[in-house]
This record gives C-alpha cells, sequence and structure tokens, in this order.
C-alpha cells in the first residue's frame, strides 16, 4: 500500500499525540527532531537539536529503535550509529537539496584530483559521501574540528560552499570547495535583507553560515541553529530579531524568548518566510503510520556503513568538548 492510501486509513477523529506517545513506549522508541521540523512534531519529540546534537542523542540512546524526524541524511546518521536498530523515518522522500548535489559516484571521480587531502565532508550529506570522507562535520562544530587538522595538511571540503567559505574566514585555512548549496538557504539575499532591516532599525540580524557571503556580512552573529537560538536566549537586552535561516527554528526561539519579536528574512522566492520543502514532508499523520506500521525504515549496505561510521565517530570524538544534547526538560 502506497503512502497515500496509507494515510486514507487513518481515523480522522483519532488523537495523534496521545497515539503516538503510546506507541513509543510500546516500541520503547525515542523520536528525534531537527528544529526545522512542524511545530507539533517539536512537542512531541524526546530530542530537539541541530545535526550535531541529534547525533549525539542518537550515539547515546537506549532505546529500542529511532524515530527520526528530519530529513534522509540524518536518519541514515542515526542508523550509522545504530547498525543494530531500526531507524525508521516518517517519509523516505525527506531528502535534502544539499546531499542530492553531491552523486557519490561523482564525487568521487573529483576527490581523485587531491589524492593528499583531508577530505572534510558536512553532515548534510549521504552515507556513500560520508563513506569517502576522513571526518565529517557540522555548522555547529565546523571551524572547531578544522582548527584540529594537522596545519600542513590541505583540505577539501563538500558539499556546502558557503559554508566552506564561512569557515575558511574563520580559521584561515584555505580550503578546495565542493560547489554545492541548501535551496533554502541561497534563497536570502542581501538587497531584501536591507529592505528589512530598514522597516526594523533595531533588530539584530542573525544567520546561517550556508547562506550566501553578502547575507552574512550583514549578520550581528552567524552561527548553526542552535547557535543561533543560544545567541537569542543570551542576549535579552535585543527585542527583535531578523532570522535568516529555515523558519523551524523560530518556534523555540519564540519559546525560549516570548518577550521578543522574530521575523523571518524573507528569500526571494517571494514568499513570507523560509520553509524547507523537505523537512515539511513529515507530518504528525506521517509519523503515526511511521510508528504504527513500522516504517519505512532507514537501510544502508554494511560496506558503506563500516566505512562512514569512522568519519561519524571521529567527528563526535572531536567534538567531546563541546555542548551535548540535552534531554527536553532537563
Amino acid at each position: 500500500m502506497d503512502l497515500s492510501a496509507r494515510l486514507a486509513t487513518i481515523d480522522p477523529s483519532l488523537d495523534l499525540e496521545a497515539e503516538i506517545s503510546r506507541l513509543k513506549e510500546e516500541m520503547n522508541a525515542v523520536i528525534l527532531a531537527h528544529y526545522y521540523q512542524d511545530e507539533a512534531i517539536q512537542d512531541l519529540a524526546d530530542f530537539v537539536g541541530d545535526s550535531l546534537a541529534l547525533a549525539q542523542a542518537a550515539a547515546k540512546t537506549n532505546a529500542d529503535c529511532i524515530v527520526f524526524c528530519g530529513v534522509h541524511f540524518m536518519a541514515e546518521t542515526a542508523k550509522i550509529l545504530n547498525p543494530d536498530k531500526p531507524v525508521y523515518l516518517p517519509d523516505l522522500d525527506a531528502g535534502c537539496s544539499l546531499a542530492d548535489r553531491c552523486p557519490a559516484d561523482v564525487y568521487a571521480e573529483w576527490l581523485k584530483q587531491y589524492p593528499d587531502h583531508i577530505v572534510v565532508n558536512y553532515i548534510n550529506s549521504s552515507a556513500a559521501v560520508k563513506a569517502l570522507s576522513d571526518v565529517i562535520v557540522t555548522s555547529s562544530n565546523a571551524v572547531d574540528i578544522i582548527r584540529q587538522l594537522p596545519p600542513d595538511k590541505p583540505i577539501v571540503f563538500g558539499p556546502d560552499r558557503h559554508l566552506g567559505r564561512w569557515v575558511e574566514k574563520q580559521t584561515g585555512r584555505k580550503m578546495v570547495l565542493w560547489p554545492g548549496f541548501c535551496i533554502v538557504h541561497e534563497q536570502f539575499n542581501a538587497r531584501r535583507l536591507l529592505q528589512l532591516r530598514a522597516e526594523y532599525p533595531e533588530a539584530a540580524i542573525i544567520a546561517h553560515p550556508e547562506c550566501e557571503e553578502a547575507v552574512l556580512q550583514q549578520a550581528e552573529f552567524v552561527g548553526s541553529t542552535l547557535a543561533l537560538l543560544k545567541y537569542v536566549e543570551k542576549h535579552t537586552e535585543k527585542k527583535q530579531f531578523i532570522v535568516a535561516t529555515e523558519a523551524g527554528i523560530l518556534h523555540q526561539m519564540k519559546k525560549a524568548r516570548p518577550d521578543a519579536e522574530f521575523i523571518c528574512s524573507p528569500p526571494n522566492s517571494g514568499c513570507s518566510c523560509a520553509l524547507c520543502p523537505y523537512m515539511r514532508l513529515n507530518t504528525l499523520e506521517k509519523l503515526y503510520l511511521c510508528m504504527r506500521d513500522r516504517r519505512p525504515e532507514i537501510t544502508i549496505d554494511e560496506e558503506t556503513m563500516r566505512r562512514a561510521l569512522r568519519p561519524v565517530q571521529r567527528m563526535l570524538e572531536m567534538s567531546q568538548h563541546l555542548s551535548p544534547v540535552k534531554q527536553k526538560g532537563d
């Protein structure tokens, strides 16, 4: 039965939140959710975080299975760290434009030009690309990890060119960059941000490093989704924030700072806010079905999983000094 037909089997009067909570207990499952998920999913999850925090949570969980509310590469990372546990993703079509722009076979051929380079890959990549890597990074730890690498060794960085350029500026390390980008963050532009600044002159502009450099130059602070949230929490003297990243993070920001106003930087598409179409494929209905039917399940061939594990583990080892994820309510 395809997904549409399965969705049609849901009783519209069903209390989905209660059923998901019941199934979670029945399965001894942990629900992990990225900041870019719908608000209702974030509120149901055991852990809500960015890619690093969720990888840390996946590595530490004692649950019998993992339900990952995010996109495909995130669920793959959880599977790599938990090869003997089932990992479920509500919608297998929840991919990533950045990961899709870096096919493993093309990337492997490109890497042949740089045989002596350390291969650093952003976590926003497929398991097959991770398997070609020496170490994985996230936007939370990329600068820190690059600074730990031998200064005399050249570096290849993929697949996000904007994050790579930002890391270069922060570390002073020149790197060979794969020319990938995120379709959401690529849409923010400097001209529209200037217009918004004129409308909200007291607002602090904060941006994710996947944005173009011209956008980052206007930002008062640049950081991962978690770093942006922490900035908002810390700077209580600021009452307005223009946020240049996926709009899902605004939910946690509003909960942390109900006294502040949050303005999503408008993308070029003309809509009022930036939403990742892949992240939004996961819904409460699909989450319920995923847990009810125990599918779809993430599968990776053993050789790819074995080769991808080491660079992911290396990332976690090199990030041990960074703040670990906290369970919601801690």
